[in-house]
């Protein structure tokens, strides 16, 4: 993606390296079923050992983390559909 004049800074570096509007929606959706990983479910069923080995993760610091990211995506996306086109971003 080429940065315009217009495009704040934040946007551009969401999406610095994806070119389509549809490689922006794959880019969120992994981003929000990673946030969904993030819940820690070892605190919640701690009797199934198996859970533990599937998510690793104990506390809530990566879901916030990731619902500020996936936030940043989403609003990156409706800026650039708001103000510009998807095919003016594009590198030539």
């Amino acid at each position: 993606m080429e940065k315009k004049d217009n495009m704040p800074m934040w946007v551009f570096l969401a999406f610095s390296s994806i070119n389509t509007r549809s490689g922006a929606l794959w880019l969120i959706g992994a981003s929000a079923l990673f946030t969904l990983y993030c819940i820690p479910f070892v605190k919640y069923f701690q009797d199934s050992s198996w859970i533990g080995k599937v998510f690793l993760i104990d506390d809530w610091s990566w879901f916030a983390a990731m619902v500020a990211i996936t936030g940043w995506y989403w609003f990156s996306l409706k800026w650039i559909d708001n103000n510009l086109k998807w095919e003016e971003v594009k590198s030539k």
